[in-house]
């Protein structure tokens, strides 16, 4: 077991693009290292963005973290976490946890008054771990898309 007292956790850099790239197929999103890095540098510069990565002691990236501020019209700013993923050999060893718990932290510096995740209706997994973390199911939804690259 894993020794989470001994993971890093801090912002993602272009260093980890491959890495980050490695992650994203766990989740069911392809995207290549190239891709990552010039999302990385939009991304990094864009202060309402933040992005975490958790490594082992080698510095190997095991995990990261994608979170958003998000200022809306009907509701008060709150930040909504794009992505999280833990590398399948390190999940249910405490980082993804210490991951929200780095984004709490960057969302009350952001003046948020909450922090809003998304997940796909058909990872059951995720839930019962947001919800073992203290996070309260509030709302059903659909999403819908519309690709402007046709």
């Amino acid at each position: 077991m894993l020794d989470s007292n001994r993971i890093v956790i801090r912002p993602a850099c272009l260093e980890d693009a491959e890495s980050i790239a490695i992650l994203c197929e766990q989740l069911g999103y392809s995207a290549t290292r190239s891709q990552i890095e010039q999302r990385l540098n939009t991304l990094n510069s864009n202060e309402h963005h933040i992005i975490y990565v958790a490594t082992l002691p080698t510095s190997e990236v095991i995990s990261w973290v994608h979170a958003h501020r998000c200022d809306l019209i009907i509701m008060p700013s709150q930040a909504i976490v794009l992505g999280l993923v833990v590398d399948e050999n390190y999940r249910r060893c405490g980082i993804g946890q210490q991951l929200i718990k780095y984004i709490e932290n960057w969302a009350i510096a952001k003046k948020c008054d909450a922090v809003l995740i998304r997940s796909n209706i058909i990872r059951k997994e995720a839930h019962i771990f947001y919800q073992k973390i203290g996070y309260t199911s509030t709302k059903q939804s659909l999403v819908f898309s519309k690709s402007l690259h046709e």
